[in-house]
């Protein structure tokens, strides 16, 4: 039985390297699979999941208005993996659960849970909400050894508190922390 999976973390957790994993061992399997990520990551080029470690993956990119159940009803697969799945919509969200529940095809989506300012994104809320099983993905703080439960945003060695919700970036501009780090980071 089919089930929308939503695995979130803090950035550096290894979330787009998952994703590639569970591709491979599919294909390698003879299954197909269809990937998915969002058309404002284009940090290693427009339509790709990569790892942080090199490896990257060419796959089908999603906007706000993009219906992803058009492409994976075109050519129906084995499995359905979204990266950058916070910058869903809510009716992408529920669309995936279209695809779970009608088409018996399962569904895992990556993504972070929180932003900088510590806000639930619009896809990963609904993803909380409508996620058969929400695993987390974990990772240690960039100042200590505890586990990193948020994303702080830096500028020039500073952290940053306020800004607009969403601006691509990696380690230059994002530090996974725990939550005594947010509030008093070590920079």
């Amino acid at each position: 039985m089919a089930q929308l999976y939503f695995r979130y973390s803090t950035m550096n957790a290894g979330k787009s390297i998952e994703i590639l994993k569970i591709a491979h061992n599919y294909e390698e399997q003879g299954k197909s699979v269809i990937l998915f990520t969002s058309s404002l990551d284009n940090r290693f080029g427009e339509g790709y999941i990569a790892s942080r470690i090199g490896l990257k993956r060419k796959a089908y990119t999603f906007g706000k208005g993009t219906s992803l159940r058009k492409t994976i009803e075109a050519n129906p697969p084995h499995c359905v993996l979204v990266d950058e799945g916070q910058f869903l919509t809510k009716d992408q969200v529920l669309e995936l659960t279209q695809i779970v529940d009608y088409m018996d095809i399962p569904v895992i989506v990556y993504g972070l849970k929180n932003d900088f300012q510590n806000h639930l994104f619009e896809g990963s809320e609904t993803l909380l909400l409508y996620a058969d099983k929400i695993e987390e993905i974990k990772t240690i703080c960039w100042f200590c050894n505890k586990k990193a439960t948020m994303v702080l945003r830096v500028l020039d060695g500073k952290p940053l508190y306020t800004g607009e919700q969403i601006q691509i970036g990696g380690n230059d501009h994002y530090i996974p922390v725990c939550r005594k780090c947010y509030g008093n980071p070590q920079l």
